[in-house]
């Protein structure tokens, strides 16, 4: 799995990363059909890119406090940062095409 799973303890150390690469989190929850869907799109992301990008999931409903900070009132949300400033949001399902397309500026 090209994705790592994260949790509001660990989630500071995943900003403080300055290896200049895009990080994505995955805001979402296990209900949620389309962050099931947006889930293997994301791996496949993460796998094309790795020398670009490292992605995330936190769930949102073991996590209320971080989805709470970061003002996620819908899911999937996809949060992009760039030396620990958070600099585009994705929310919804979009396919591997329309994904690599929003994230492509950022890279």
């Amino acid at each position: 799995m090209a994705t790592q799973i994260i949790t509001t303890g660990t989630f500071s150390s995943v900003l403080n990363d300055m290896s200049g690469k895009l990080i994505i989190v995955d805001f979402w929850a296990e209900w949620c059909g389309p962050c099931r869907m947006v889930a293997p799109v994301l791996e496949a992301v993460s796998t094309k890119f790795a020398d670009k990008l490292s992605v995330y999931k936190l769930d949102t409903d073991a996590n209320p406090a971080t989805a709470q900070d970061y003002q996620i009132t819908s899911i999937p949300c996809n949060i992009l940062f760039k030396n620990g400033k958070e600099i585009h949001r994705i929310i919804g399902f979009k396919n591997q095409a329309a994904f690599e397309t929003e994230i492509s500026p950022y890279l």
